[in-house]
């Protein structure tokens, strides 16, 4: 076996600062002689996606390695590239090229794994929260340790972390990507938790937008922010531009200095009349 180590990983290894003395690199590991990651913080892997990943490899062969560790003579537990392992085991590849890394103990393990996953930006939001749970109750990392671990803010790693307290069904909304981290984090917003289903389904069934979802939330744990008919001072305005189009038009603010006019029309001779005074033209 041959002491090289892959850009990718090295870098990986560097930024990581662990206690790894040396690195091994085996360009044909015996698949048979690999054995998963019992702290993979990856739960689900994507058929599509990894069906995608198969015919890549088909047709290019297996360009990252995995990195595993060795547990004895002939077993080596995967740190990082499931993925990769599943696809070559469903095209029954024998053997598969990986990095022998010497890690001790299950810690280093999860921390490292989570931390390539993180760095390759594999993981959905939830799957990202699990894995800081993780590192905070089995190994009692602080989130400012996870944060300089992984490189991201501390807001980051406690906003991620949040998630896990919404409820199982739009975790796995999220998981399916039905939503968005965006969307779940407008969800962990709403001050009556009676309502977050409600919510949540409208999220799906109107398909809203991230912003859409939390101009609704805003509405909700605010009844008296909403996008109001303009009253007082600009109740003339509207008579006067009724009056001009001979149609009913409403004036709506968004804020203070924002929003738009509505012009109704009854008839397509009516339209053709208003679009005539707005574009000043005589014959249309």
């Amino acid at each position: 076996m041959t002491k090289v180590l892959g850009k990718g990983l090295g870098a990986l290894i560097k930024n990581y600062n662990s206690n790894i003395e040396s690195e091994e690199f085996n360009p044909e590991l015996l698949i048979e002689q690999i054995i998963p990651n019992k702290n993979q913080p990856r739960k689900n892997f994507d058929k599509k996606q990894l069906n995608s990943l198969i015919e890549s490899i088909k047709e290019k062969g297996i360009i990252q390695p995995i990195s595993v560790r060795k547990i004895n003579d002939n077993i080596f537990e995967i740190i990082a590239g499931e993925r990769r392992f599943r696809a070559a085991k469903q095209i029954n590849l024998p053997t598969i090229p990986a990095y022998i890394l010497k890690i001790e103990d299950s810690f280093e393990m999860m921390e490292l794994a989570l931390i390539e996953n993180i760095q390759r930006s594999n993981l959905n939001a939830m799957e990202e929260a699990e894995g800081y749970l993780s590192l905070k109750n089995n190994y009692n990392f602080s989130q400012s340790e996870i944060s300089k671990k992984i490189s991201k803010s501390r807001s980051e790693i406690a906003n991620k972390m949040r998630l896990l307290k919404l409820p199982k069904n739009i975790q796995q909304s999220l998981i399916n990507r039905k939503i968005e981290y965006g969307h779940a984090r407008a969800l962990l917003s709403i001050q009556n938790k009676s309502l977050i289903n409600n919510i949540h389904q409208k999220i799906i069934n109107r398909k809203l937008s991230v912003r859409d979802t939390e101009v609704l939330i805003k509405k909700i744990n605010n009844p008296q922010y909403k996008n109001k008919t303009v009253q007082n001072k600009l109740t003339t305005e509207e008579k006067r531009l009724t009056t001009y189009f001979k149609s009913n038009v409403k004036i709506k603010l968004k804020s203070k200095n924002t929003g738009k006019i509505e012009i109704n029309f009854n008839s397509k001779k009516n339209l053709n009349e208003i679009i005539k005074k707005i574009t000043n033209e005589k014959n249309l």
